[in-house]
């Protein structure tokens, strides 16, 4: 099998998917807010329909990650947009009912969507050359830049043009009925045409090389070499085909003080961790966090991106409710100024993804994790100093966009190396997890921030989370390099 020419395949079909699932997601997210807040008469409870959203992408990566164990990635893909299709109608049907509690449920099903092309960029790197993870990954994220910049500033047009050809149509459910017939699309193309399984094809490639390899001692029979946990690998770690390469974490390399220092890292872990059993369907969350706590790069990458998402989400989400607060402006002109401020976030967040996917493999993980967090930092403080609609808001919200993509990209890339794999897909949607809890609860609580204190204060307090991971990267030592 020409494993080179399956990747290539797999990584246009997943651009295609993740183009038509960003103008999904972001067409419907874009009034998502706008329209719960009018179910439910205030942005108190806006928040929560949003954070549902997140909290359901977040959960159902619960069952994609076990349903790619067992049959790949193309099932679990085609679950995610499937479930998205029906929470967008949900919300269609709650705002025609005027019904608050229903539309809470639609957005809660409407983030499998979410799931389903954050997903995307794992199955990206099935296949990858280990020197290009970072690229291959980033431009599967980029992919989604097309479909999610145009996404909020489609919100209008959809709304108006189907309350003019169905008449019985509320306002601002117009835009979910194009989610759905987005996530539809999506969900038709992955399953006719993601084939060959690439999981299914690593699993096959690494399983000749797996034979005989025996279970770390003590692990009860997991499979995970010792180095994988921060021990010596067993033999001297063999030059890269391309022609060897430093750690691109910027740590130190197993057998060189990794063990003691406790900051070894992925590129020298994942030879090593990639000899592990090829397949382990039963191998669930609680045994994800288990490996995942016991390796620091994969700490170091889980964390990363659920931080990112959270302060992404909790600035990002309560943006429109913000905007709409300007005295004086009518709702045409909210959903223009909000399409206009959401269409630079998305840019910031998916429009330089191949360059930072470059500087990730270039530069090392950690550097474009640490350049993330800070440029968060930068976000909060320019938005947060910002008046409603202004140059400013949208400024501060490109940036907060390009923070998200640093720790996004990096930190994903992080833990793929990480962990063996047989137990990406565990490990993977554990961070998905993570992730999406953690900006669930922004969301959820952003509402009743704003609500009583105000959007500077929101922008203060998810600065405030973003501190602690901060300290996290930079407590990690240098890299000794490998024949430097």
């Amino acid at each position: 099998m020409n494993t080179a020419r399956v990747q290539r395949r797999t990584l246009r079909l997943l651009m295609i998917t993740n183009v038509i699932g960003g103008v999904g997601v972001a067409i419907g997210i874009a009034v998502g807010a706008l329209l719960t807040a009018r179910l439910t008469g205030g942005p108190g409870l806006s928040g929560l329909a949003q954070s549902g959203a997140v909290v359901g992408g977040a959960l159902l990566a619960i069952p994609m990650t076990r349903l790619m164990n067992r049959a790949g990635r193309r099932p679990g893909l085609l679950l995610g947009y499937s479930v998205g299709t029906l929470g967008a109608l949900l919300v269609v049907a709650a705002a025609v009912l005027e019904s608050g509690p229903l539309a809470f449920l639609g957005m809660f099903c409407f983030g499998g969507s979410t799931a389903a092309n954050l997903q995307a960029r794992y199955a990206a790197v099935d296949l990858a050359d280990p020197a290009r993870r970072g690229w291959q990954l980033s431009i599967v994220v980029w992919a989604t830049t097309i479909g999610s910049v145009a996404g909020p500033n489609l919100s209008r047009p959809a709304d108006a043009l189907l309350r003019r050809y169905w008449v019985d149509l509320p306002e601002l459910a117009g835009p979910f009925v194009f989610s759905a017939m987005a996530f539809l699309l999506a969900g038709v193309l992955i399953w006719a045409l993601l084939r060959p399984d690439p999981l299914l094809v690593a699993r096959e490639l690494a399983a000749p090389a797996l034979a005989g390899v025996g279970s770390a001692p003590g692990s009860g029979g997991s499979g995970v070499a010792p180095a994988v946990f921060g021990g010596a690998p067993p033999g001297p770690r063999a030059a890269p085909a391309s022609g060897g390469s430093a750690p691109a974490d910027g740590e130190e390399a197993p057998g060189l003080g990794a063990a003691s220092s406790g900051t070894a890292l992925a590129d020298d872990f994942a030879p090593v961790a990639d000899r592990a059993p090829a397949v382990e369907r039963r191998f669930g969350m609680r045994a994800a966090f288990r490996l995942v706590t016991a390796i620091p790069a994969a700490r170091l990458g889980l964390a990363a991106t659920a931080v990112g998402h959270l302060v992404m989400v909790g600035v990002m989400s309560m943006t429109p409710i913000y905007i709409g607060q300007t005295p004086g402006i009518d709702h045409g002109d909210v959903l223009s100024i909000v399409g206009i401020v959401l269409s630079l976030h998305i840019a910031g967040m998916y429009a330089l993804s191949p360059l930072v996917g470059l500087a990730t493999d270039r530069f090392g993980r950690r550097p474009v994790i640490l350049t993330g967090l800070g440029l968060l930092l930068a976000a909060c403080a320019i938005a947060g100093t910002a008046d409603h609609g202004t140059p400013q808001l949208a400024a501060g919200l490109f940036t907060l966009g390009l923070g998200w993509s640093c720790t996004m990209i990096g930190g994903s890339t992080l833990l793929v190396e990480s962990v063996p794999v047989a137990r990406r897909p565990a490990a993977q949607g554990l961070s998905d997890l993570v992730m999406g809890l953690s900006g669930a609860g922004a969301g959820a609580l952003g509402g009743v921030v704003v609500q009583i204190a105000g959007y500077p204060v929101l922008a203060v307090l998810a600065a405030a989370c973003a501190v602690p991971v901060l300290a996290l990267a930079l407590r990690v030592r240098p890299a000794v390099r490998v024949g430097a």
